[in-house]
C-alpha cells in the first residue's frame, strides 16, 4: 500500500478532526476559532486556558462558560430575557454579572445590581437620578457597600436593561462590577478635602477606573480582583485588603529617588483568605499607577488558576512565584525596572481616625466642613437618598461621598451652615452622631438576600446595637463586623469583633441559623487577622453574647484607656476562649 492517502480517506480524517476539535472548543480546550494563535483582546485569557488545559487539567465552569460566550458578546439575549421576564440560567446569571446584575435566588427571585463608581463620590443629581431608578425598577432603597459603592436590589428580570441603560445614562456605571472582574475602585473619601492628606486619590482612581472601562481585556479574570489609593487622609481606606494596594507616603532625601510623595506598592491582600496585601518594597510615581496596575492584572492573567475557584486569586499566583519572580514578570510587561527603597525610606503615615466617618469635621478649605452621616447599616431609603442630595446641593459642594463604612460624606459645608444641614439630616431618619457601637458596625446582606449567607447578618447586627447600647456602657469605639460566609464582604477577619455566619446544630437533624466569632482583627497599623474564639452561637443569642464579651472587656481590662484590641492582643487565644465561653455560658 503506498504511503499516500485517496481523497476519500483525507475527507474522513478531515472530518474526523474536525468533529474532535468541535467536542475540544465544547469542552472549552480550544479557541472557538480552532487557531493555535488566538488574537484579540480575549486571547491573553484564551492562552492561559490553553495551558491548563494543554497540561490534561479541566477548567472550571465559569471558565467554561466565559469561552462559549463572553458575556459581552450576549447582551442581545439579556435583553431578550428582559422583554419576557424570564431569570437566567445558570451560565447567564455568571454572565449577567459582567453588567453588574446578580440573579440572587432562592433568597430573593430578583436582581441585585452593583454600581461602580471611582473613589466613591457621585454627584447630589446623580443620587437624585439614582433614587427615580431604586423607585422605578427596583425596591426603593440601595445599600451602600463596603467598597464605597452602591448595589439596588429587588430588580425584576423585565426591569433589568433598563436598570443599567439607567445608570449609565446618569454618567454612572455596572459594568464588571461582579464576576471575574476588577472591582469598583476605591479610594480616600476625603481625597482633595483632608487637611492631613498626602496626596487627593480622586484622579488616580478615575484614571485606573476609565482604563478598565475601556480595555476588554482586563475583564474575565481568573477571578476578582480589588485594587485601592489610600491618600493618608484620615478616614482609613482599608487599603490593605485590596489585591493591589497604592499607598501614597513621602519619601525623603537621600535614597536616590526624587524626594516627594510617591504611592507605596503592595500587593495580595485578600482578607477572606486571612492575608493582607504585603509591602513590595516597590515605589511607584503616581503618575504612573495605572500602568503599573495593568501590568500586574496581565501578569495575573496570565498566571491564575483557570481549574480551582478558591486558589484562583492573586494571592495564590504570589505564594507560588514570590514576590522578586512576579515582580520581575511585571518589569518584564512594562520594559523597565521598578523603583525599590527600603523601608525607613518612608516617612509614617498620618494617623488614622476611627470615628472621622461619622459627625463633623473640618476641611482643608477655611470655613467648610464635611458631615459624616451615619445610615442603619448601610441602607438608603429613595426618600432619603432624595434627601440627601438635595442636602449636598443646597448646603454642600454638590458631592456625596460614600466610604468602606457603610456611610456617606456631605462635603464642602459652610461653618454657618452646619446646623441646618445637621437638622435636615436627622430629619431624614438619620444621624451625624453615632454611640461606640454603632459608629464601627457593619454587615453584608447575609441570607436575607444572599444564596451564600448562613445568617442574617443586618438583622443581628441592629439586633447587638439594640441589646448593648443600654447595657454595656462602652465609653471607646469597637469594631463590630458580621459576615454571612466565607467570602467575608463585611471583613469580619479585621474587626474588634467579627461574626461568620454558620449552621448551628440543636440534634442530630435540624440547625439554626448562627455565628462562630472572632477578636482582636486589626487594619492598618499593626493589621492582624481575628482569631476564632466562640463557635456555634446561635443567632438569637449573639446580643447577648456580645453583651457579655464587651462586659468582660471592661471588667477586666489594664486601665480606661486600654482599646477592646489591646485587651485581646494582651491574652492569648486560650485564654481568649476560656473567658470567654465561661462569661457567656458558652
Amino acid at each position: 500500500m503506498g504511503s499516500e492517502f485517496t481523497i476519500d480517506q483525507k475527507r474522513y480524517l478531515e472530518g474526523f478532526a474536525t468533529g474532535i476539535n468541535a467536542a475540544r472548543v465544547q469542552r472549552g480546550a480550544l479557541p472557538a476559532a480552532g487557531s493555535a494563535q488566538p488574537s484579540g483582546p480575549d486571547a491573553i485569557h484564551i492562552a492561559a486556558q490553553d495551558r491548563y488545559t494543554a497540561a490534561g487539567k479541566k477548567l472550571a465552569e465559569a471558565e467554561k462558560w466565559k469561552r462559549e460566550e463572553h458575556p459581552f458578546d450576549a447582551y442581545a439575549r439579556l435583553k431578550q430575557q428582559a422583554k419576557t421576564n424570564t431569570p437566567p440560567k445558570p451560565a447567564d446569571n455568571f454572565r449577567w454579572r459582567f453588567y453588574g446584575l446578580f440573579y440572587v435566588a432562592p433568597t430573593q427571585s430578583s436582581y441585585m445590581c452593583r454600581l461602580r463608581i471611582p473613589n466613591g463620590v457621585l454627584t447630589s443629581w446623580q443620587m437624585q437620578g439614582l433614587a427615580d431608578i431604586a423607585d422605578n425598577c427596583a425596591g426603593g432603597y440601595s445599600h451602600v457597600t463596603t467598597r464605597a459603592n452602591l448595589q439596588m436590589r429587588e430588580i425584576a428580570p423585565k426591569n433589568a436593561v433598563t436598570l443599567i441603560e439607567g445608570i449609565e445614562s446618569l454618567g454612572l456605571w455596572a459594568r464588571g462590577a461582579g464576576a471575574d472582574n476588577i472591582r469598583n475602585v476605591t479610594g480616600s473619601a476625603t481625597a482633595g478635602i483632608d487637611p492631613q492628606e498626602l496626596l487627593d486619590t480622586r484622579a488616580y482612581a478615575r484614571e485606573w477606573h476609565f482604563h478598565i472601562l475601556n480595555e476588554r481585556a482586563l475583564y474575565g479574570l481568573p477571578r476578582k480582583f480589588n485594587v485601592a489609593f489610600d491618600g493618608g487622609g484620615l478616614i482609613p481606606t482599608l487599603e490593605d485588603t485590596n489585591d493591589i494596594a497604592f499607598q501614597a507616603v513621602t519619601i525623603g532625601d537621600g535614597h536616590g529617588v526624587e524626594p516627594g510623595v510617591w504611592f507605596r506598592l503592595s500587593l495580595g491582600g485578600i482578607t477572606g483568605h486571612k492575608d493582607f496585601a504585603r509591602d513590595t518594597g516597590v515605589i511607584v510615581p503616581p503618575d504612573e499607577a495605572t500602568e503599573v496596575s495593568d501590568a500586574i492584572v496581565r501578569v495575573f492573567i496570565e498566571h491564575g488558576d483557570r481549574t480551582d475557584r478558591a486558589r484562583s486569586r492573586l494571592k495564590y499566583v504570589l505564594d507560588r512565584f514570590g514576590f522578586d519572580e512576579f515582580l520581575r514578570r511585571v518589569e518584564g510587561r512594562l520594559g523597565r525596572k521598578l523603583v525599590r527603597v527600603p523601608a525607613e525610606a518612608a516617612q509614617p503615615r498620618p494617623a488614622q481616625d476611627r470615628a472621622a466617618h461619622i459627625g463633623v469635621h473640618r476641611q482643608k478649605q477655611a470655613g467648610l466642613n464635611w458631615i459624616g452621616v451615619r445610615l442603619p447599616l448601610g441602607k438608603l431609603t429613595s426618600a432619603q437618598m432624595r434627601g440627601l442630595a438635595e442636602i449636598a446641593h443646597n448646603f454642600g459642594d454638590g458631592d456625596i461621598r460614600l466610604t468602606v463604612w457603610q456611610n456617606l460624606l456631605i462635603s464642602g459645608v459652610p461653618d454657618a451652615r452646619v446646623a441646618d444641614a445637621s437638622a435636615a439630616i436627622v430629619a431624614l431618619g438619620l444621624a451625624i452622631d453615632a454611640s461606640p457601637i454603632r459608629a464601627g458596625l457593619i454587615a453584608c446582606t447575609g441570607a436575607t438576600g444572599c444564596r451564600f449567607g448562613a445568617a442574617k447578618t443586618k438583622e443581628t447586627a441592629e439586633a447587638i446595637a439594640g441589646y448593648c447600647e443600654p447595657r454595656v456602657p462602652l465609653d471607646t469605639p469597637v469594631n463590630i463586623h458580621l459576615t454571612g460566609c466565607h467570602h467575608s464582604c463585611a471583613q469580619h477577619y479585621i474587626s474588634d469583633i467579627g461574626l461568620i455566619g454558620a449552621k448551628v446544630a440543636i440534634s442530630d437533624e435540624d440547625t439554626v441559623e448562627g455565628f462562630h466569632i472572632h477578636v482582636g482583627g486589626a487594619f492598618g497599623e499593626g493589621a492582624a487577622i481575628g482569631a476564632e474564639v466562640l463557635r456555634d452561637v446561635r443567632q438569637d443569642d449573639a446580643p447577648r453574647v456580645i453583651a457579655q464579651m464587651l462586659s468582660t472587656y471592661l471588667a477586666q481590662r489594664a486601665s480606661p484607656d486600654e482599646t477592646f484590641l489591646a485587651f485581646a492582643r494582651r491574652h492569648d487565644t486560650p485564654t481568649l476562649q476560656r473567658l470567654f465561653a465561661l462569661e457567656t455560658g458558652a
